[in-house]
């Protein structure tokens, strides 16, 4: 497997994969950065290279990710990861470039779009649709039936009540217990609806 991104995100994906996976190669756009847990920083992606293997894009980022996918995407497919500690329910759907780390729980008939973000110990019941770009942080809790937006960000130790619908490229603040729907591009912060995020160029 390739890895694309050697910061903290990527020390995690690398942390997880590299007892059980070879891994071929890190890229970063960062020239500063020449090394990660021992590994050898390539730099930026060629324009005609060729990989051997899957590549996973390791930047928590949401816009960054997508772009970053969007350009890629012709070249390479993307690798998802699912910790061993991880439940992840045999009826459930995942997308591509996904990973599902240490302790989360994804249960039955929820779908998972592209380059999601399932983070450590953060769990999502059952008949949630989780859009493509999408990050659930640490101990976030993704009650039933609730829909994310592409892009959006479910903050640390969140709680989304049953059958919310939050928008797409939303940000939900750490801690906040969201009780009704998030319209796009909105924030959330507590228990209140904030004012829009700017728009996201896509």
């Amino acid at each position: 497997m390739y890895i694309y991104g050697a910061s903290g995100h990527g020390r995690v994906i690398i942390d997880i994969i590299d007892s059980f996976e070879k891994i071929h190669g890190v890229f970063d756009d960062n020239p500063h950065i020449k090394e990660i847990l021992g590994y050898p920083v390539i730099g930026e992606i060629p324009e005609n290279y060729q990989f051997k293997s899957d590549l996973f894009i390791a930047i928590g980022d949401n816009e960054t990710r997508m772009r970053i996918s969007r350009k890629l995407k012709s070249k390479v497919r993307f690798a998802n990861i699912i910790h061993d500690s991880a439940i992840f329910s045999k009826r459930a759907v995942l997308g591509e470039g996904c990973v599902v780390m240490e302790g989360a729980i994804v249960k039955v008939n929820c779908v998972l779009g592209n380059q999601v973000i399932i983070n450590t110990g953060a769990s999502v019941d059952h008949d949630c649709i989780i859009g493509d770009y999408v990050h659930i942080a640490p101990q976030a809790t993704l009650c039933g039936g609730i829909t994310i937006g592409e892009g959006s960000l479910i903050g640390a130790n969140a709680i989304v009540l049953p059958g919310v619908k939050v928008g797409a490229w939303c940000t939900i603040g750490a801690g906040s217990i969201v009780h009704q729907d998030v319209p796009d591009g909105f924030k959330w912060v507590g228990n209140k609806l904030q004012p829009p995020l700017l728009p996201v160029s896509q």
